[in-house]
């Protein structure tokens, strides 16, 4: 009986540390691969295996690398495999077995005849990938999830498509991956059919072979685009492809002057294949273009396009299909396309896609010594600027000003190119209830213009009047900017207008948008105007319109209407109308437009080329209301804001530093001896001061931190950086984690919307998830424990009798271990396409990397922790439209 429960208990134990290495196992497993790839060479040994789904004519194919060690980094390798029919064959979905952690990026070619009979060969080199000419078919990096294509779409193979055989070309950007010898078998599954399939799948790459970005200029742009001259083709998703200096690649079909976004998306997110715009068709007479946006900050000497980990590369592939009759499997874009062409560009097309802190430290490069070097100062860089000091909080300097200003209701601020701040006030003027009728006409005009200087330029160190203005002018002043040459733009919402006029003292109208005391609401009128936004590089300028009319409005530098808008809606289902856009910003390094929507208590955001909406602030600390907005593009960017009075709120007035990124707030503050009757306008200096202009008590607060940081831009005035003894701001980012294939589908490739922030409880889950080996390896080994405690007494229960009975009596134990084999899996990630002797005849490239068909080169990343889903990328094509369209 007692044998009996000794093998029970020694079986339980055996089972439960069983149980616990799987889990570790499993657990190690998930962390080295993305996918379920066998790091067993027997099994990539069988690399053509046919599997029958639901009839004869689907089946699948898959293609490995046959456990390969490459030895030396920047390595390309290729392996072909003939197609198991004669007959014609359609593949219409490619699942990666492939993580980054092993591989920079995987290439699918067809062709006729491989260059190499060999299981695999080295095809960075001379020998290429294949003699005739390749296709490029599939193209995968940074753990894409699969790609699945549309119904009734498919990629020709087999009998009259010209490819019997199918090339994988993988690029292994850095061979310590591989410091523990284990072999890789990285590849794709093809699910294939021999069922005729009406349309058919091609790629159309656009790439740049020329661009050279300069150390440390901020933005080289690299520009491709060709006329298109072939049978309509039909986009349904694009990829985009650059190495670590790329910051958003775009792509455009131009018919007619006017540029059409195919997709658009940041080369640091996970390149897959993402929707393309439905909308969009290519035809004969249209040119096909691509903009990739690059920083050569960080970096000590030139970067060329190349195949290794110190170049860079452009990418923009779209997958199309095209009626089976006219199917062309490849094409191809070199050209570089003319300035006057990309003068019309879409301004998007220049705005870089944020990615996150967090997404940024989960992608870290697998470089050489010198790349762990340059990473690690722009990660440290990139930390600096985008941690905020626990420290950090504005305070109010109540000696500022050192003498009395004498305001009126203060209304507007601004900093001129001097850095000096600029106050627009009301002098003797007030507005109050009976200041306007029904209609919005002001009834005051009889008292005439305000006799005192409304526009007061005062140093913002001591707050002593440096220069005066604006005397007989105004009637009720409102907001005001400047420009790059020194000129005020202000609004009068008594005047109904938006005025151009000189700093120079003389007061001087260079432009006069609006009629004087005529409200309207047509394109040459205005109803109270509140404030105006200057664009820092066309000088077009935009207008709040305003008390009466719930519009933004774009006018050229000269004066000249563009169009306008109305509110953006961050729901589908709602769209709420703007209730007085009280306040507007430029944003330069974004090329967006923020307004604050005063009685909807909302920031909204704009692109300034479209004024297609990005994004949405609401805080239930604003109370309902927000007066007004200004904006730092220190480390992911900063909003300044303030916000009133509410009626059906009781939130105390106060200012507002908020991350754009995260839309998170990051420090509120308030006057110390009197508090904010309603503070109008808000505007940040170079030297870190925040100014607040209050038109309830007609004073100007002034708030600074200790610790000095970053200049801003405000109204299109650059303002010159502090010594090297000011620190910059820095912004406290909450960590952002790879977004997953739906959230990157839902952003459209339109705009570059930031992520909402994460609710606490989705960010523990996280955490949680992060650690999995603590929580879920420590059970198994206190169930195990506990297991052994029974045995063991049993055990001396027996000793006891034994010896009683004997005397003496000898015990003999074997020693035993239960073994949990821990199975190693490689994840693989790839990619390539090499240009060959067209690259090699140019100065300064060299043919590494660069056969005949490489196109995509190392910028060596790691993504130890990528969360990108392994779910199918699916795509709804619907059949193409009439040629006509």
């Amino acid at each position: 009986m007692m044998g009996v429960a000794v093998v029970c208990v020694v079986v339980l134990a055996f089972i439960c540390h069983s149980h616990s290495m799987k889990l570790q196992n499993t657990l190690y497993r998930s962390r080295r691969s993305q996918e379920k790839v066998l790091a067993d060479p027997s099994g990539c040994v069988s690399r053509t295996k046919q599997k029958v789904f639901t009839n004869s004519d689907n089946f699948s194919l898959d293609i490995q690398m046959p456990a390969v060690v490459p030895t030396v980094s920047d390595t390309y390798l290729c392996t072909a495999i003939a197609l198991p029919t004669t007959q014609n064959a359609y593949i219409v979905d490619f699942i990666p077995h492939a993580s980054m952690d092993t591989v920079h990026h995987m290439l699918l070619f067809g062709c006729r005849t491989p260059v190499s009979s060999s299981s695999y060969w080295d095809c960075g080199s001379v020998q290429g990938t294949c003699e005739d000419e390749a296709s490029i078919m599939y193209a995968w990096a940074r753990n894409a999830p699969p790609t699945r294509l549309p119904k009734d779409v498919g990629f020709k193979v087999g009998r009259n498509s010209g490819m019997s055989h199918l090339v994988l070309q993988i690029h292994y950007g850095d061979v310590s991956a591989f410091k523990d010898h284990h072999k890789d078998c990285s590849g794709v599954t093809l699910r294939m059919t021999s069922k005729l399939q009406p349309f058919i799948a091609g790629i159309y790459l656009l790439m740049s072979v020329d661009t050279v970005i300069l150390p440390g200029k901020r933005v080289t742009n690299a520009d491709v685009a060709c006329d298109y001259t072939s049978y309509p083709i039909y986009p349904f998703a694009f990829r985009t492809h650059t190495h670590r200096l790329g910051q958003v690649v775009s792509g455009y079909r131009i018919r007619d002057g006017l540029w059409s976004l195919i997709g658009r998306q940041s080369p640091q997110r996970p390149q897959a294949f993402y929707p393309a715009n439905k909308e969009v068709n290519v035809k004969y007479g249209d040119t096909i273009a691509a903009r990739c946006v690059f920083t050569g900050e960080g970096r000590t000497s030139k970067t060329y396009i190349g195949g290794t980990s110190d170049d860079e590369m452009c990418n923009f592939y779209i997958m199309y299909y095209m009626e089976s009759k006219h199917a062309i499997p490849y094409m191809n874009c070199m050209d570089s396309g003319s300035k006057d062409l990309f003068q019309h560009i879409p301004a998007e097309a220049n705005v870089p896609i944020t990615v996150s802190s967090g997404q940024m430290n989960s992608m870290m490069h697998m470089g050489h010594s010198i790349d762990h070097k340059d990473n690690k100062l722009a990660l440290d860089k990139d930390k600096a600027e985008q941690n905020l000091d626990q420290d950090y909080h504005l305070e109010q300097i109540s000696t500022w000003p050192q003498s009395s200003l004498q305001l009126g209701q203060v209304s507007g601020l601004a900093l001129d190119s001097d850095a000096n701040l600029v106050i627009f006030h009301r002098g003797d003027h007030r507005w109050g209830a009976s200041s306007f009728n029904s209609q919005a006409r002001y009834q005051q005009r009889s008292q005439g213009p305000i006799q005192q200087s409304t526009i007061l330029v005062v140093d913002p160190a001591k707050g002593n009047i440096l220069k005066a203005s604006g005397r007989d002018m105004f009637f009720l002043p409102h907001g005001i900017t400047t420009d790059k040459k020194k000129n005020y733009w202000v609004t009068d919402v008594a005047l109904h207008q938006v005025l151009k006029v000189s700093s120079d003292g003389r007061d001087t109208v260079l432009l006069a948008l609006g009629e004087a005391f005529t409200p309207g609401s047509d394109n040459n009128h205005f109803c109270q105007p509140t404030d105006v936004a200057v664009d820092t590089e066309t000088g077009d300028i935009f207008v709040s319109d305003g008390y009466c009319n719930a519009r933004i409005m774009k006018f050229s530098a000269e004066g000249k209407y563009m169009f306008q808008w109305g509110a953006g809606s961050s729901e589908r289902k709602r769209r709420i109308p703007f209730r007085i856009p009280h306040s507007l910003v430029f944003l330069p390094d974004r090329q967006e437009v923020c307004v604050a929507d005063r009685e909807n208590g909302r920031i909204q955001c704009f692109i300034a080329q479209t004024g297609e909406f990005v994004k949405e602030i609401r805080k239930e600390e604003f109370g309902g209301e927000v007066f007004a907005i200004t904006y730092s593009p220190a480390g992911d960017g900063l909003i300044f804001a303030v916000n009133g009075d509410s009626p059906y709120h009781s939130n105390p007035l106060r200012g507002f530093v908020i991350d754009y990124s995260t839309m998170d707030i990051l420090d509120t503050f308030n006057p110390e001896k009197k508090e904010f009757k309603m503070p109008h306008d808000i505007v940040e200096t170079s030297g870190g001061s925040v100014f607040v202009g209050d038109a309830g008590s007609g004073s100007v607060f002034k708030f600074t931190n200790a610790k000095s940081h970053r200049s801003v831009k405000k109204a299109g005035i650059e303002v010159e950086e502090l010594d090297e003894m000011e620190t910059f701001v820095q912004t406290k980012v909450r960590p952002e984690h790879n977004m997953s294939k739906t959230a990157a589908i839902q952003e459209k490739q339109t705009v570059s919307l930031q992520p909402e922030p994460e609710e606490e409880g989705e960010e523990e889950k996280k955490k949680s998830a992060a650690k999995p080996g603590r929580g879920q390896g420590v059970l198994p080994a206190i169930i195990t424990t506990l297991l052994l405690i029974p045995l063991l007494v049993v055990i001396s229960v027996g000793v006891f009798i034994c010896c009683r009975k004997n005397n003496a009596c000898e015990v003999k134990t074997e020693s035993s271990s239960v073994r949990g084999i821990l199975g190693k899996i490689r994840g693989k990630a790839v990619g390539g396409l090499n240009l060959g002797n067209f690259l090699a005849s140019r100065k300064g490239y060299s043919r590494q990397g660069f056969d005949q068909l490489s196109t995509e080169g190392s910028d060596q990343e790691r993504n130890e922790g990528d969360s990108s889903d392994s779910e199918n990328e699916e795509y709804s094509a619907l059949p193409p439209p009439p040629p006509s369209s």
